[in-house]
């Protein structure tokens, strides 16, 4: 399985952030073809106490890498990307990766 990650540094206003990402980019993202599944996490702070240079991070998970790609390429996929540059461009990093098991 591999995921697309999507990091979101911390926004000026959390608050927008927040109505804009859950009420209308996530619900666009979960319309593309092949996403098995998104998990959010909003993160609090660093083991330090000190507020974290990031603010949210979402797992997409699809079957395989070529899933992913034909996902990005989809008009829901480009619906999704053109949403989160209007409103996160200067904030997101995405990477891509496979979830490996420790040993």
């Amino acid at each position: 399985m591999v995921k697309l990650v999507a990091l979101y540094k911390q926004p000026e206003d959390k608050q927008a952030f927040d109505k804009h990402y859950f009420e209308v980019h996530l619900p666009l993202t979960e319309k593309m073809p092949g996403l098995i599944k998104t998990k959010v996490t909003k993160f609090s702070s660093t083991p330090m106490g000190t507020e974290s240079p990031f603010y949210l991070q979402a797992d997409m998970y699809f079957e395989s890498e070529e899933a992913l790609q034909a996902a990005m390429k989809s008009p829901e996929g480009k619906a999704a990307a053109k949403d989160v540059m209007s409103f996160a461009g200067k904030l997101i990093t995405m990477i891509i990766g496979e979830e490996a098991e420790a040993e």
